[in-house]
């Protein structure tokens, strides 16, 4: 699998044998599993290697990073102490080296010769996890098949971009361990990715590329680790449409309702060279209408986070609130791009949590270090879009409107009969003149010449 992905690839020594938990060491390991020492002779005659997971350094496409790999052809790419001696040695060494890491992962789970002492290897992955991501340096995980047990639950759930290759097994439960009457897709990639586990389902073919381009919007030359005081700004996109501002309020709310005005997928099509999409909040949820991700504008990486024009759900706002975090540890910039009549407000958005996930949002906008730059481009519609608006940096379209709430819900609110929306709408200040008037907005992109 490393010659899939890597141009070159330096193995590192692995590291000395720890002591045991338990005692000192025995041929058929800390339990002394009858049998154990032979399986693991036969498993490295099998396969040439003296563990399941190898590690060293790697070029990428181009791109310099930390690479480590399962074999799960020794004894089912489970965990033991050796193995988590190897691990921990990779996630080490990548920080030490202030390089990305890349797990290649296909793993049955923790090792039944070794008991406790295997499953707490878990514990070691998950300190040298959280102390690589404390250090400002991307994780990337590639799921094989399989992908089970704690492997999953540490070295791939734990990664800041989860990949899978399309049919594979990925799930905590082994397939020898789960329900008899589970659901077969829930366990795999595309079921994952579904859930909004997974960022991308990829083919085998395109997944040396796709790891390429991923390392080179979050990898050193990134800026990752980089002061975040020396970060540019993201420019504020180019407007896709020129229009004469609104004279009225209902005409602003028209031109952003207008259904040929540009949305965020053409924004950002024209904004970036390419991009990758971060997809789910890792809670079970996705939200089809908030795109999210990376992607390289000229020669400068930037994060996104775009709404699509249609009620914002729990899912997409907490989804949004991850990318803002791991751009901001990254020091990689933000654009967001505002375009919705507001959050979702149904019965299943208020058991989704939406308050806690709004409030989420605005908590990672508000503890950003990075510059984060914001174009409406549509609708503005109450604190659903304020909740991703950056404050000081946010722009204006000609055609776009911000309001405390829509217009018909102002009137409900205010007592009055619908067909007063309109009148409504001229009284809120919601013109993209208005809201620069305020000092809501820094600008307006996409003005006609001869503006009114």
């Amino acid at each position: 699998m490393i010659a899939a992905v890597a141009e070159t690839f330096d193995e590192r020594p692995a590291p000395g044998d720890s002591h045991h938990p338990g005692g000192a060491r025995t041929p058929d390991g800390p339990l002394g599993w009858s049998g154990y020492g032979a399986a693991l002779a036969r498993a490295e005659e099998r396969t040439g290697e003296a563990e399941s997971v190898v590690h060293g350094t790697a070029s990428v496409g181009g791109h310099p990073c930390v690479l480590l790999a399962f074999e799960f052809g020794f004894l089912g790419g489970s965990l033991g102490h050796r193995t988590g001696d190897r691990l921990t040695a990779a996630y080490t060494l990548a920080r030490e080296l202030r390089l990305p890491l890349v797990s290649l992962v296909a793993t049955g789970g923790s090792r039944m010769q070794e008991g406790m002492v295997a499953l707490t290897q878990l514990q070691r992955v998950a300190r040298a996890s959280a102390e690589l991501r404390a250090a400002g340096l991307p994780q990337l995980a590639v799921l094989r098949d399989p992908t089970t047990g704690g492997g999953w639950a540490t070295v791939g759930a734990g990664a800041d971009v989860v990949l899978a290759l399309a049919g594979a097994q990925v799930g905590f439960a082994g397939s020898r361990v789960r329900p008899a009457d589970a659901e077969p897709y829930a366990y795999t990639a595309e079921g994952q990715w579904a859930a909004g586990q997974v960022d991308a389902v990829v083919d085998r073919a395109g997944l040396a590329g796709t790891l390429g381009r991923w390392l080179a919007v979050l990898g050193p030359g990134s800026g990752a680790g980089a002061r975040t005081s020396g970060v540019r700004p993201a420019p504020v996109p180019r407007a896709l449409s020129r229009t004469r501002l609104p004279a009225t309020g209902r005409e602003a709310v028209a031109l952003a309702r207008a259904p040929e005005r540009p949305g965020a997928e053409a924004y950002l099509d024209a904004y970036f060279a390419y991009r990758l999409p971060l997809h789910g909040d890792r809670a079970g949820g996705t939200d089809p209408g908030t795109l999210c991700g990376f992607g390289l504008h000229g020669d400068q990486p930037v994060a996104y986070v775009a709404q699509c024009g249609t009620p914002t759900l729990p899912a997409g706002y907490r989804t949004a609130a991850r990318t803002l975090r791991l751009a901001d540890r990254l020091s990689v910039p933000v654009l967001t791009l505002i375009d919705t009549p507001g959050a979702a407000n149904d019965a299943a958005a208020e058991r989704a949590g939406a308050g806690a996930a709004i409030a989420e949002t605005f908590a990672a906008i508000a503890r950003a270090r990075v510059p984060v730059t914001t174009l409406v481009i549509g609708e503005g519609g109450s604190g659903g879009a304020l909740a991703l608006a950056a404050p000081g940096r946010t722009y204006v379209t000609a055609d776009s409107y911000f309001s405390v709430i829509a217009p018909e819900s102002a009137a409900a609110i205010l007592k009055r009969p619908p067909e007063r929306a309109d009148e409504t709408a001229d009284q809120l200040g919601l013109r993209p003149q208005d809201l620069v008037a305020l000092g809501i907005a820094r600008g307006i992109v996409g003005e006609a010449p001869d503006a009114v």
